[in-house]
């Protein structure tokens, strides 16, 4: 954990659409998934007393290499699709209903008693309890992406009984157009990979505020893995309003 952690209490983002209700206490998240090594380390700060918070839950939740979220994979691949969102055909980059990340639910709807999710699957989900230092660590892979946002990964702190802080992380453009060029990630580059520039939530919510930072695993080789450290200021007797979308920036491509 950073020896001079910043204090200032860190920008909320929006859940979005593909958060499941899924209590799953696990380091690695990854279930065999393929792709990029990410070992992320997300260290909490309490914004009031500038002291690690410990004994708290992190809720993390991503797609996988080609912009897959588990719980949805068929909405998630609809969105790749010609007319989908991630294909050729939707007006300006938009897809015929709401944006994957948008709020409210998913297109197709869900499962009656499957918290929102329309499928059993829950790769790259899992909840963590940050340590003595304040650090919650993951085991999982480097995201990929669909068209309209910006490589992120979803967060959620519970603290006291209720979500203290909601946002999202983010990755290093000059990094991300590396890692766009390995497999499997390089499968999908008929799809636009949005940048943090064309990603109205990274630009409108303070986005930066979430950005990681990255140290390879293994020296001079981006194949072999990062370490992801992030440090984010949470007050835990907070119970903040979720951030709901406003109007999104779509890019024409």
């Amino acid at each position: 954990m950073p020896s001079t952690p910043s204090c200032v209490l860190t920008s909320e983002q929006e859940e979005g659409p593909y958060y499941v209700d899924y209590d799953k206490v696990r380091r690695d998240i990854t279930e065999g998934k393929r792709g990029v090594p990410l070992r992320l380390k997300i260290a909490l700060v309490h914004a009031k007393k500038c002291t690690p918070l410990t004994k708290v839950a992190v809720d993390i939740w991503h797609c996988d290499a080609v912009g897959i979220y588990s719980g949805f994979t068929k909405q998630s691949m609809d969105m790749h699709r010609p007319g989908g969102f991630g294909g050729p055909g939707g007006r300006e980059g938009r897809p015929p209903g709401p944006p994957p990340d948008g709020f409210g639910p998913p297109p197709g709807g869900g499962r009656p008693g499957g918290h929102g999710a329309s499928d059993d699957t829950r790769f790259l989900r899992g909840i963590q309890p940050t340590d003595a230092n304040g650090i919650a660590e993951f085991s999982t892979i480097y995201p990929g992406w669909y068209e309209g946002r910006a490589i992120h990964i979803h967060l959620k702190v519970h603290a006291g009984g209720h979500v203290a802080h909601t946002g999202q992380l983010f990755f290093p453009e000059d990094v991300t157009e590396k890692i766009a060029n390995l497999q499997p990630y390089v499968k999908h580059k008929d799809v636009h990979r949005t940048t943090q520039a064309e990603d109205g939530i990274f630009e409108d919510q303070h986005g930066a505020s979430g950005l990681v930072t990255l140290s390879r695993i293994e020296p001079k080789s981006d194949a072999g893995g990062f370490v992801a450290l992030v440090t984010l200021a949470v007050d835990p007797d907070a119970a903040p309003e979720s951030i709901r979308m406003g109007p999104r920036r779509f890019t024409a491509i």
